[in-house]
């Protein structure tokens, strides 16, 4: 269940609705939302919106300011998906695990006898 907080102004149940349907797309990446906390307040003439999501082994925290209160969401929303895209698709960009080691060229015919006549 999202919880969420708002100062100054009461939520609507359209307000509810567009956080709840906002966070849903989240799901997409198949990982678990802990306890997803919103902060909703108005500052001036914009709308500044705070949100806090656990999921296993990691927090995810987004923040929008906008004139309008649901661009502001709509721009939380894109600011964790980003994260959870990079958290969720970490290990397939590690570039040094899927490289294969390179062969050592070293010439194991080397002669010490050549070594002789050069002086140390």
């Amino acid at each position: 269940m999202v919880k969420i907080t708002s100062k100054q102004f009461e939520v609507t149940t359209s307000i509810r609705e567009r956080v709840e349907s906002r966070l849903e797309k989240l799901s997409r990446h198949d990982v678990q939302l802990i306890n997803p906390h919103i902060i909703l307040s108005q500052e001036k003439l914009n709308f500044k919106i705070e949100a806090n999501v656990g999921i296993p082994g990691h927090k995810l925290f987004a923040q929008a300011k906008d004139k309008d209160l649901y661009a502001a969401i709509n721009a939380m929303g894109q600011k964790l998906e980003k994260q959870l895209n990079r958290l969720t698709h970490k290990p397939e960009a590690q570039r040094h695990a899927s490289l294969e080691p390179m062969a050592e060229s070293v010439d194991d015919d080397f002669d010490d006898e050549d070594t002789e006549g050069y002086a140390a």
